[in-house]
Order: structure tokens, then sequence, then C-alpha cells
């Protein structure tokens, strides 16, 4: 993203309610203000409140209509597998086997009420996370303190924050005192960020923008003053809402033996029933033919299948809910469970654990390295040019080399120490 100069912004642009352009926490302070259309001491007046809630709606993240229920529960019953079992209990009705036919059309509407159940209670947490930023908050308009409900904050408001806020819309701070607000809902960090009012540089990491205050976050200590830049859906938590919103088909490594086995398995049986019914004909009556290839299908289909995966997967999300952690597809439980090792960081932030060299200072020279994580390419430059060997580099690069291998040769001997005492023990 290039970054355009505030000072050749439309005037659209410049008041629009988003942090992609302008980058809000790179202008400074009266700059911000300005284009906002706003004063700091009385904030704004009655009308651009009223302007601005007519333009930018409320300060709510609104849930995309979603299918009825009733929808949802038929399109559980859309895999191939459960499409041959109905088909085989609509072939068990029609020959009167009212108790076959009962039992499994009970294990294909078993298998759906489990899934249906479960996702509807995962699809509750973009309604929690809605409600995440529902608060009060202390504005200024028309130079008066005021206490309004947080779904009527318009951009260009100045919002007052103390300790034990809930900071009520992505804000950008314009003064602070001791100011610390805890961000972990949306960064990850476990602890609570010192904030300042002072500008930082266009290409700054969220977590690390220090004069930014996001909608969800908990003031702990301290007090400060910011301007709304960001409300409902355009916040970074309206952000989070809409990918989870974004419905995707879900394909996993069981999901997709599955299905090549109920095809696989579908063909090859009705292979052998045309089979069946093609040789009974010389032999039988064409009805009795019949009736044996169908009773062919129907046996060969194993209707237990479903309901067992289903429910050890039911199984999974629930074991995973009593820990805080929300399962929105079961087929995701099977990827998770197959994950050995995860990697975070000091603080519990997930992360890939492929730290890159960027750059190299050695011989009194500073070089800059392409790349990235562990795939072997990229090169080595110096003042943007491929870097010739030099002694400095090569010592440099052979000391990290050797360093690898014997912390290398250290882990090794050090889990064939803690094997041998676990075996001893």
């Amino acid at each position: 993203m290039s970054l355009t100069r505030p000072t050749s912004l439309r005037q659209s642009e410049a008041i629009a309610p988003t942090n992609k352009l302008p980058l809000w926490h790179s202008l400074d302070i009266e700059r911000t203000i300005d284009l906002l259309e706003s004063d700091r001491e009385q904030g704004l007046n009655a009308a651009q409140v009223t302007a601005k809630k007519a333009r930018f709606g409320a300060n709510e993240l609104s849930a995309k209509k979603g299918k009825p229920w009733w929808l949802k529960f038929v399109l559980q019953f859309n895999q191939p597998l459960l499409i041959i079992l109905l088909s085989a209990g609509v072939i068990k009705a029609l020959l009167q086997e009212w108790i076959n036919a009962g039992v499994i059309w009970g294990v294909t509407t078993t298998n759906a009420t489990i899934s249906f159940i479960q996702e509807s209670r995962a699809e509750g947490a973009i309604v929690a996370l809605a409600s995440s930023i529902q608060t009060e908050a202390t504005v200024i308009r028309d130079g008066k303190k005021l206490r309004v409900p947080s779904r009527e904050l318009v951009p260009g408001d100045i919002v007052l924050l103390t300790s034990g806020d809930k900071v009520p819309a992505d804000l950008r701070l314009i003064q602070v005192r001791n100011l610390q607000i805890d961000e972990s809902a949306l960064t990850g960090e476990s602890v609570a960020v010192e904030k300042d009012s002072h500008p930082v540089e266009p290409e700054t990491a969220l977590a690390e923008r220090i004069n930014m205050a996001y909608g969800g976050g908990f003031v702990t200590f301290g007090q400060g003053t910011g301007i709304v830049i960001a409300i409902g859906q355009e916040t970074q938590t309206g952000q989070i809402a809409q990918l989870i919103e974004q419905r995707t088909d879900l394909t996993t490594p069981l999901t997709r033996k599955f299905n090549a086995f109920s095809q696989n398995w579908l063909y090859m049986v009705l292979g052998l029933a045309t089979l069946t019914f093609a040789v009974g004909l010389g032999h039988k009556p064409w009805a009795e033919a019949i009736e044996a290839a169908i009773t062919l299908v129907v046996s060969a289909i194993p209707e237990g299948l479903p309901a067992v995966i289903t429910v050890t997967l039911a199984v999974g999300v629930s074991r995973m809910a009593r820990r805080h952690a929300i399962i929105r597809k079961l087929p995701a439980v099977e990827t998770l469970g197959s994950a050995t090792v995860i990697c975070s960081d000091k603080t519990g932030t997930l992360t890939e654990n492929q730290m890159t060299v960027q750059e190299i200072y050695a011989g009194d020279q500073n070089y800059t390295v392409s790349g990235v994580g562990y795939s072997p390419e990229g090169d080595t430059f110096f003042n943007q040019a491929i870097a010739t060997p030099r002694p400095a580099l090569e010592e440099c690069l052979k000391a990290g080399l050797l360093c690898n291998r014997h912390l290398r040769k250290m882990l090794i001997r050090l889990g064939d120490w803690l094997r041998s005492c676990v075996r001893s023990y």
C-alpha cells in the first residue's frame, strides 16, 4: 500500500471512517482533527452529528443476514453418503420395511441434528463479538461533556477515556496521562499497552501503534482523550467480524477421504447391483431381480459411518469448547487435532516460527538479505546490488552456520537424555 500525502486527499476520502486512507496513526493531532472536521475543545455540533449519522450509520456491528434455520438444517444432508442413505430409506419404505427405513432415517437425522446444533452455537460467536464494543461513552459535543450510548458515536467525536472504560470505537489519541489499555482481545498481547499521542511511522504494525485505541479495548489505568476515526464495520473489531462471517467451503483430509470413499463405494455398489439385476433376470422374474438388487444396495451402505464420524467430531468440539476454543465447522476439529506443534511467543500470540534475517552488519558494512522463512531462496545485497564474497561477510555467515549446527546437536542430545529419563522412570 502506498501512502498518499494527507494534503492531496480529497475531502470525501479525508473524513471517511476507515484507517486505510489516511493512515491516522502517522498524522499529527491537528491534521487529524482538521480532516475529521472536529474541534479539540468543542467537539462536534448537533448539525454535524446528525449529518454524519445519516452518512455513516450507527456504531455497531451489523451481521449479514444468514440463511433460515430450516435451510441450514436441510443443507446438513448435502453429503454423498447421506444422500445414498436417504435414498436407501426411501427404497425400504417403498418395500414397506418400515423398521429398517426408520432406523436409516433416524441415523441420518441424528447426524444432521448434531452438526446443525454445533454450527449454530459457533455462529453465536459473531453475536458475542458484536456486543463486545457496545457500551456507553463520554464525549464532548458543543463544548459540553455528555454520556451517550456507543452506537451513537460518529467519526470526529471527541471521546474521554478513564480507568475502567471500554473503548467504544477506533480512536486516534490526542491527549494521554499515564494511559494503559488492554488490547489482548485484538492483538493477543497479555499485558496492557502504555499509550502515547505522538505520530508513529506509517508502516508501524497495528499492535505497535501506541497512539491508537481500538474498539473493544479496556482501559486499565490512567486517562486519555481520543477522536473517533472509525465506527461499526470499519473498526478493527468490525473487520474481524466480517472475516468470521465469510462462508468458505471447508475441506480437510478427513472430508476429502470421506467424499472420495462415498463416491467410489457408490459406483461399486451400483455396479454390483446392476450386475445382480442382470444375472437375476435370467433365472427369476424381474420383480424378484430388482428386489435382490435393491437389497444389495441397502445392505452394502454403511449407514452407521456418518453417525460415528459426526459423534466423534462433536465430542472433540465439546472438549475444545470447555477450553474456550470456538470451532465453527465440525471437520475443523480433525485438522486441529492433527497439529503436533503450536508455535507462540511469550504472550501466547500464534506465530509461524519463521524468523528471517533481513540485514547483516559485518566489516563496517550493511548488507540486506532477501527471502522469507525456511525457503532456501534469496540473495545478499550491498548498495542495491548482489554482494560479492567478502571475508568479513563470509566469517559472519560461517559463525552463524556453526552456531546453528552446535545448537541442533545440543537439542538432539537433550532430547535423547529426556527420553532416557522417561524410560528409566
